[in-house]
């Protein structure tokens, strides 16, 4: 028995923690098996979706098919659970956040072909620097936000074959090996206040990548590829597998009902990983409440589970392990609701949700100053977000880290000036 913050919950060993996260991508490979048709109609929707050029939004539901998008998944998440395993990472909560956004972002964005330069890019990063691989594995995967810009000069026609295939690659390459460096500065800007550190990142080199490939008469198409229809059985299957999270919680820590109330105390503010904190029952059981309660919203609200919708639950979710709780999202929410009724947005659609789950990155805004500034917060990020994607062309896939860095740092100064001034 180990105790964290006065918790009792049962040790688990680094195994038994993959394993739990390991119920993920095997949920979702036969899943896709179950929906995915014969075998060579699910083929013929991998080779769609991967030599599909990826800007926002692509959904692979619609571009592969329900099977072909969740076997993608599935292949991506058990290949990042194997880089954790080769390397002997210590499973902790930022980890958990990326190996689930990295996991949603797959059904719409990511594929095997264009995260692989990416993460060879941060291999030879630290190669140069003489780091060890898994001191750069957790930016790479994040880093994979850019994954669009490989598949975009192989697959747009910018240039001919083969060198359009070359310069794709090399593209990817680059964003994996500059990445680390960039992020670390950006982590400055918002101050922790944005947990989606790494979409600041992304859309800052986004922002230079797409402004050199303009300078050279290249343009870049946003896309609005999307899977319309309402599936139930995915709605209930991430249902039961988000009970199933919290079901590991209780069964690590059984105190979690009388305790629960302890992480509400937690600003969320970078960095607050709750796996050190308050341990994995904990952190298991707040993760798979968040994702039941993304998935009310949604239903509530009458919205479609597609791709960017599924990117958007698995992201609050995982996230629930580092910063994210109830009490510091639902005043984020509560501001981009308000101000997409306002400017008369159907709460519906696909951008109004995926807006209000990604928004959720400064939830720390909220847990630090309060139900008001939260509010306001929400709104600014709507106002901003609906600005930003043209300057990175739609090639940063985490559009929500972008727009709540700049959030971050323009409202965080403000408040604390004022906060000075009060004192």
């Amino acid at each position: 028995m180990i105790i964290k913050n006065k918790v009792v919950e049962r040790e688990l060993h680094k195994e038994q923690k993959l394993m739990i996260l390991m119920v993920l991508p095997i949920t979702l490979f036969f899943f896709g098996l179950f929906l995915g048709g014969p075998p060579s109609e699910m083929l013929a929707g991998l080779k769609k979706i991967m030599l599909s050029p990826t800007i926002l939004v692509t959904d692979f539901l619609e571009v592969g098919g329900i099977g072909a998008a969740f076997m993608n998944v599935a292949v991506i998440t058990f290949f990042n659970l194997f880089l954790l395993w080769r390397f002997k990472m210590r499973i902790n909560g930022l980890l958990i956040a990326a190996v689930f956004t990295v996991a949603g972002f797959s059904f719409f964005g990511k594929n095997i072909f264009n995260i692989l330069p990416i993460y060879f890019g941060g291999y030879l990063y630290s190669r140069y620097q003489k780091i060890p691989m898994r001191n750069t594995i957790l930016v790479v995967m994040f880093a994979t936000a850019l994954a669009p810009i490989v598949s975009e000069i192989s697959f747009a026609g910018i240039l001919p074959a083969p060198y359009s295939l070359i310069s794709g690659i090399a593209a990817g390459i680059l964003v994996g090996f500059i990445i680390s460096p960039l992020s670390a500065q950006m982590l400055k800007f918002h101050d922790g206040f944005n947990l989606y550190n790494i979409g600041f990142a992304a859309g800052i080199v986004g922002t230079v990548l797409t402004s050199v490939l303009r300078s050279l008469n290249v343009t870049i198409t946003n896309m609005n590829t999307l899977y319309l229809a309402h599936h139930h059985t995915i709605t209930l299957m991430l249902a039961m597998f988000f009970v199933y999270l919290m079901g590991v919680g209780l069964y690590i820590n059984p105190a979690i009902p009388k305790s629960y109330r302890i992480i509400l105390k937690y600003t969320g503010r970078s960095i607050t990983d709750f796996t050190l904190l308050l341990g994995y029952g904990m952190t298991f059981f707040n993760m798979g409440l968040l994702g039941l309660a993304a998935l009310a919203y949604i239903t509530a609200v009458g919205g479609v589970v597609n791709g960017p919708v599924l990117a958007g639950i698995f992201t609050v979710v995982g996230f629930g392990a580092f910063g994210k709780h109830p009490k510091n999202c639902y005043p984020i929410v509560l501001g981009v609701i308000l101000a997409a009724l306002v400017i008369g947005y159907d709460l519906s659609s696909t951008g109004i949700i995926i807006t209000v789950l990604f928004s959720t990155t400064i939830a720390p805004i909220a847990g630090t100053y309060g139900l008001g500034v939260g509010i306001l917060a929400g709104a600014l990020h709507m106002a901003i977000l609906t600005n930003v994607g043209s300057t990175h062309g739609g090639i940063n896939l985490y559009n929500n880290g972008f727009s709540g860095g700049i959030v971050a740092g323009f409202l965080v100064p403000i408040l604390d000036a004022f906060k000075k001034g009060e004192d």
